[in-house]
């Protein structure tokens, strides 16, 4: 098969067993040559590789096979393309100096001297996004139960009835990218996360010591996260959370429990540590993924990237959070081949070689927290030239994070939160540096840099990285250079800073979006975990200030805070129910009445907790009346 043959694609179909992982797919219409072809997807962490082959009982068509590889084991893939026969056939492309191996992602870049070197072939690099989108519209328009939801432990097949976009791709690799999709070849690059799938494979090599990510998933199936993570009724009590038709098991702060215990790493099961990992990263994506869909007006996102693997708890923990959060307005879509659209989109060049690379300024729209921006001064309240502050958007920082609107005087309401808070990096750092104190936890971070932890822009795709825009130190995925599960390897100091920017950058994304969807022009942020640490209000500022390109006024309120320390907050008596806690409610939003005969003690204690709601809703209320007039002063 030469360069000018044509490819056909069409009448597609999954022919292996399609539950099982990454299933073949017959190509009716392909037929199989003296070498097959070939295109490779080289990430941070694994290399993913997608060939064509003999259907091996003679028929006419050929298969569509998948493979991949530790990205630190590419000798493995080199074997691979040998043993199989995927390389060096007469009359092919591997014979023709003018055409080479299909391949997208960093490392097609950083690694094209191997393959020249070891196996005598250049690679044809390919743009990693339109890559991604080419080969989800693909298979979202032409191959059969290539999609599906998945909810309450039900697999339902993906049908879009010609009525696909536009939609958001959630690609989950080593860190987070999100696309929106407009049409075939028409889409732009929304955000990413450097709280990815070298995030949570990082550290779960650090806290339960697993070999392989298949090892942590397992793990998850035994653990439960309540014995670390901070629930509903341990704020509010199993009763009063009852009374008021909430979920007990309510996810206030992931790693939360672990600040007031006395247990040490060693103390925990690894079986507890995972399931707690997953749960946090798992509902913290999926909150980023509803705001950036609500932001866009999306009502389908569609998951892809290596991370999923099809766990059904990844999976029911996504799709749970954001049907609750968008009312059952968003649809979330899982795809079968997952892991492998960038090589699938890489294959399909082969089709169509006038795959155009995206220029930078038309794929870039992340920023790096630490080396492409400038400091800008903070500008407090009393600086403004306008007297009326309202609206804005307020940020309390505890075991995990309140975000309330406030629209005028005494008038305010709850619009979401994050369980990842200053619980959660206090948490984690205890169990991992051991630190006593978040002071301990900050000054640990100051000694060093994040780098030797964290994967960035440059370790994937080497001088390729100038490409994209960024600068070489850009974190694609933190905890990403983890390769060993012993801690006594790594430094505390570098942990701790690794730790630090995972919650500036997180807390400045979710921030952003959330300002962006209520079109408000000034944040007050307050919190024991933020405000009085210089470095942290000084990143978060400059982050957002450039997010917004300085149409933005960002206030630090240095004094004690109103919250409890839990870092939960509840609107006033009588909107009681809503609970400001990032992660949706595990069970059903029902009201459930207050039983005619409790015990004593148990109705002293619900008036214990009404009155403190009270003082909570008359705090805050002279809160904004201290705004109002610092202004006007």
């Amino acid at each position: 098969m030469d360069g000018g043959s044509v490819i056909d694609f069409s009448g597609a179909k999954i022919s292996g067993d399609i539950d099982s992982r990454n299933p073949s797919i017959f190509l009716p219409r392909l037929q199989p040559a003296a070498c097959p072809l070939v295109a490779l997807d080289i990430g941070g962490t694994l290399t993913k590789l997608v060939y064509t082959a003999s259907c091996g009982d003679g028929s006419d068509g050929a298969e569509l096979r998948f493979a991949n590889f530790e990205r630190r084991r590419l000798d493995d893939c080199f074997e691979f393309l040998r043993s199989e026969g995927l390389i060096r056939c007469e009359g092919t492309w591997s014979s023709n100096e003018n055409m080479g191996l299909k391949a997208t992602g960093g490392g097609a870049y950083s690694f094209a001297d191997n393959f020249r070197e070891k196996l005598d072939v250049h690679l044809d690099k390919l743009d990693e996004f339109e890559c991604i989108v080419s080969a989800a519209n693909f298979l979202l328009q032409n191959i059969p139960d290539a999609a599906f939801t998945y909810m309450d432990g039900k697999t339902s097949t993906f049908d879009v009835s010609n009525n696909l976009f536009p939609y958001l791709i959630v690609n989950i690799g080593s860190g987070v990218g999100m696309i929106k999709v407009n049409g075939n070849r028409n889409f732009e690059f929304v955000t990413g996360s450097n709280i990815g799938g070298a995030f949570v494979f990082g550290l779960a090599k650090l806290l339960t010591g697993c070999n392989s990510y298949d090892e942590f998933l397992q793990l998850c199936e035994k653990g439960d996260n309540s014995v670390l993570d901070l629930l509903a009724k341990d704020i509010c009590g199993e009763f009063i959370s009852q009374e008021q038709g909430l979920s007990a098991s309510t996810l206030a702060s992931s790693f939360g429990k672990v600040i007031t215990s006395k247990k040490k790493l060693a103390d925990y099961k690894p079986e507890d540590l995972a399931s707690t990992l997953l749960s946090a990263f798992t509902y913290n994506i999926a909150q980023i993924a509803y705001l950036a869909a609500s932001l866009l007006g999306l009502q389908r996102v569609v998951f892809s990237g290596s991370f999923i693997c099809g766990h059904k708890n990844t999976m029911d923990n996504i799709s749970y959070a954001i049907d609750v959060w968008s009312q059952s307005q968003i649809r979330v879509v899982f795809l079968r081949h997952e892991g492998y659209l960038g090589a699938i989109g890489a294959l399909m060049s082969y089709v169509d070689p006038s795959h155009e690379n995206l220029t930078n300024e038309e794929s870039t729209e992340t920023y790096s927290l630490r080396d492409c921006l400038t400091p800008i001064n903070r500008t407090s309240a009393h600086e403004q030239n306008d007297s009326d502050i309202f609206p804005y958007l307020f940020i309390n920082i505890g075991s995990g994070i309140s975000m309330i609107e406030v629209s005028g005087k005494g008038k305010f309401k709850r619009i979401t939160g994050s369980h990842l808070g200053g619980g959660t990096i206090l948490g984690l750092a205890k169990l991992l540096t051991g630190c006593s104190s978040y002071e301990e936890f900050l000054e640990l971070s100051e000694k060093c840099n994040s780098l030797s932890i964290d994967l960035t822009i440059e370790d994937i795709c080497g001088e390729g990285y100038r490409k994209y825009g960024f600068p070489s130190s850009f974190v694609v995925g933190s905890f990403g250079k983890v390769n060993s599960s012993k801690l006594s390897e790594y430094k505390l100091e570098d942990i701790s800073a690794s730790l630090l920017y995972c919650f500036i950058y997180n807390t400045g994304q979710i921030v952003y979006l959330v300002t962006k969807i209520l079109g408000v022009k000034r944040i007050f942020f307050r919190g024991a975990f933020v405000c009085g640490h210089e470095k942290i209000m000084d990143e978060i500022s400059r982050f957002l200030k450039h997010r917004f390109k300085g149409g933005i006024q960002v206030t630090f309120m240095c004094h004690e805070g109103f919250l409890g320390e839990q870092g939960a907050f509840l609107d006033g008596p009588e909107d009681i129910r809503e609970v400001l806690l990032g992660a949706p409610y595990t069970g059903q939003f029902q009201s459930l009445p207050l039983a005619q005969q409790q015990k004593d003690g148990q109705n002293k204690r619900v008036e214990r907790q009404v009155e403190s709601l009270r003082h909570e809703d008359v705090v805050l209320k002279a809160d904004v009346e201290l705004l109002t007039t610092t202004t006007r002063e």
